[in-house]
């Protein structure tokens, strides 16, 4: 089976497009947007040894692809519509591109996102996926627009990411209720569409917590030119981390990366508004802090506490 004939196999469905005007099989895909609309696009590569591990299944690894890259238009405010895949592989195994096709348009489905090209060579095992989605002119969450105290906000629990990873490190039975939803939180991140399209009408800065929460917040506060307090006792950590990995959820929850919720500020007048619009969503939001002049400082109870030695996961460290 040669590149044209997986493609054509595993990934050129003969579904009804749904904005695109030309997709899967010619020299490029054509998109066509409303005139009132931007685009926004994203791309994420994920290697193996790097980002995940050779024994992850198929289905999970395209699963997590597509979801790490919806997270990205989730913190940009954007409605993910298009993703490009391009696949490299030592080889070409039927059984896994069979689950991995699976477990990829089950996440597009999910999200009503359109598979519109791609690639694949072969060689060491790595997905790359661009993402592409619409917002309208004059939206959008960005990293420099934090403003002086602005009240920080993150979606969900933080640190069960790293909790499941740490799990799979264990090599354990990890079959308990509380580590399988660990492992979950870590396989099968969550992008927070819908919470990323509210906020366009009660913030102006987000990001998605990739790297961790002191390293993805540090990138806000670089690009704005501010400082933040963070109000440690105000973290939100999972009971099952909390169970699991009782001295290091705090430390998870700081800098652990991959959790894929979103750390996003709003202005003191807003955020009653905000509360209220939150309430109809199925997810919890946490006020942890608030934007000031500058540095990043740590309390607890009102008392500072040492900032952690590693702030979040470097792919060169």
């Amino acid at each position: 089976m040669n590149e044209f004939d997986v493609i054509k196999h595993y990934f050129n469905r003969q579904k009804a497009k749904q904005s695109s005007v030309l997709a899967i099989g010619d020299d490029c895909a054509i998109i066509e947007l409303a005139s009132q609309q931007q685009l926004a696009i994203t791309t994420d590569t994920l290697a193996v040894g790097t980002h995940f591990l050779p024994e992850i299944s198929p289905y999970d690894l395209a699963y997590k692809s597509v979801a790490v890259n919806l997270s990205d238009l989730a913190a940009m405010g954007a409605i993910p519509k298009w993703i490009s895949l391009a696949l490299t592989l030592p080889k070409v195994d039927h059984q896994w591109l069979a689950e991995f096709s699976k477990g990829l348009f089950a996440i597009l489905d999910h999200y009503n996102v359109e598979l519109i090209g791609g690639d694949t060579t072969k060689g060491a095992l790595s997905i790359t996926i661009t993402a592409q989605g619409v917002l309208d002119k004059g939206t959008g969450l960005y990293r420099h627009k934090a403003q002086l105290n602005d009240l920080i906000f993150v979606s969900g629990t933080l640190g069960d990411s790293k909790a499941g990873l740490a799990l799979l490190f264990n090599q354990t039975k990890n079959d308990t209720e509380q580590q399988q939803y660990l492992l979950q939180r870590h396989l099968n991140p969550t992008p927070r569409i819908e919470l990323g399209l509210l906020l366009n009408q009660y913030s102006q800065c987000a990001i998605d917590i990739s790297d961790g929460l002191l390293a993805d917040l540090g990138h806000i506060l670089a690009r704005s030119q501010c400082g933040a307090e963070l109000n440690l006792q105000d973290l939100p950590l999972s009971l099952p981390l909390v169970n699991e990995y009782p001295r290091l959820a705090e430390t998870f929850a700081l800098t652990g990366g991959e959790d894929y919720e979103l750390c996003f500020t709003i202005p003191p007048n807003k955020v009653e508004a905000f509360k209220q619009a939150i309430a109809h969503l199925d997810i919890k939001c946490h006020c942890i802090g608030k934007i000031t002049q500058s540095g990043l400082t740590l309390l607890r109870e009102g008392k500072e506490e040492p900032l952690p030695v590693q702030a979040g996961f470097d792919h060169f460290s």
